[in-house]
Parts: structure tokens; C-alpha cells; sequence
């Protein structure tokens, strides 16, 4: 675990600093997505911005004032999760996860990409199981969706 970790709600002051996250993750663990130029880069943030911090609930994580994960978080449907890869293995994922439960500490499902075996065997050790698999998501990849229950392993 790092020194000085931070969690809090997110806000419009961070849509570039979550911005940068959402890439660095995209661009350094999701090789296997086509890349992006400045105009998605630029897309990206106005998305975060317009849809992603109104529709959901937002916190991110902070290491010595410095944004360097997020999770959105819709109802019972963990929207993202995503650390960036500098600050991959040092139990931030794991204290984002912990937040998200406490918002919804019944239930939660989230999709990912059947090709991140990273996030797969991360929400694996969580707790989460495979419920489905299928293809129903815009960059056309094979995805699984997981779900865990209050009571299942953490």
C-alpha cells in the first residue's frame, strides 16, 4: 500500500487528472484496443465531464495530491475502475473496490474485456464470478460480466 492514499468524491475539478488516468490505463494495460488520437483524447474528457461525473457516482483515489485511480459507480453496476499502471500492485484497486462496496455492499456487477486478464484476476481474488460472456459493447471485444454478493469471498 502507498503512503498518503486519498480517497474522495470526485468532481469537475478532476475531469483532466481522471482523463489522464482513463488513458494511461487504456493506452499501457488495453493494447489490444485500437489507439486514440487527440480528437478521443479530447472526446474522452468531454465524456467524463458531460456523462460520467452527473449519471454516476465518482470517487478517485489520490497519492500525495496526485489523482492516480477512479472508480464511476451506477446503482449496483461498477461502471470503471481503473488505476493507472505506474501505480499498478500497491493495493489502490483494492481501496476503490472497498469504496464502491460501501455503496453498494449488497451487490455489484461490472463488465470487462475477456481479453484484461489483469482486471479478470483482480475482481476474481475479489470475489467476483463470471456470469456471462458476449459481445454487447462498442469497440466490438469479447466482454464477461461479473457480479458479487454480500456474503461471497472479498
Amino acid at each position: 500500500m502507498v503512503d498518503h492514499l486519498v480517497l474522495r468524491p470526485g468532481s469537475q475539478r478532476d475531469v483532466s487528472d481522471i482523463g489522464d488516468v482513463f488513458l494511461a490505463a487504456r493506452q499501457q494495460s488495453l493494447t489490444f484496443l485500437p489507439g486514440l488520437d487527440a480528437d478521443d483524447e479530447t472526446r474522452i474528457r468531454t465524456w467524463i465531464r458531460d456523462t460520467v461525473l452527473p449519471t454516476t457516482v465518482l470517487w478517485v483515489a489520490e497519492v500525495d495530491g496526485r489523482v492516480v485511480g477512479f472508480f464511476s459507480l451506477a446503482g449496483e453496476k461498477l461502471e470503471h475502475l481503473y488505476v493507472h499502471p505506474r501505480f499498478h500492485s500497491q493495493q489502490i484497486g483494492a481501496a476503490l473496490l472497498q469504496q464502491a462496496r460501501s455503496l453498494a455492499p449488497l451487490r455489484m456487477q461490472l463488465y470487462t474485456f475477456v481479453r484484461n486478464e489483469g482486471a479478470r484476476r483482480f475482481y476474481e481474488r475479489h470475489g467476483f464470478r463470471a456470469i456471462a460472456f458476449g459481445q454487447d459493447n462498442e469497440e466490438n471485444e469479447p466482454d464477461v460480466l461479473y457480479e458479487w454478493k454480500a456474503g461471497s469471498a472479498n
